[in-house]
């Protein structure tokens, strides 16, 4: 069984155990690991798929806040040719890791 479940602006394709980098969460915090997520656009078990328009209705998937981790670092060059001006910055998405746990549909 898998669904695909929308957070942070992305859609993401998770099945019970899976591990997945998402934005940071608001609602989660070391008090309480426990995250659900209710924005689920597809649930399929075998060959029995449900499709939300755009949600499915009373689907929910389950998981728990592992910790914060940071995505790999994107560089940003700017450039002006011939005029002698460059810029070179960085930046780390700051992400939260979760484990699925269940899918309910």
């Amino acid at each position: 069984m898998y669904a695909v479940i929308e957070t942070g602006g992305k859609q993401y394709r998770v099945e019970a155990g899976d591990v997945i980098d998402v934005e940071l969460l608001a609602a989660a915090s070391a008090e309480r690991p426990e995250i659900v997520f209710d924005r689920v656009l597809m649930v399929a078990d075998g060959d029995d798929v449900k499709l939300g328009q755009p949600l499915v209705d009373g689907a929910q998937v389950n998981g728990v806040l592992i910790d914060p981790v940071r995505a790999r670092k994107v560089l940003v060059f700017k450039m002006k040719r011939r005029k002698g001006y460059r810029r070179k910055n960085g930046h780390r998405q700051d992400l939260h890791g979760v484990k699925i746990h269940d899918i309910q549909a």
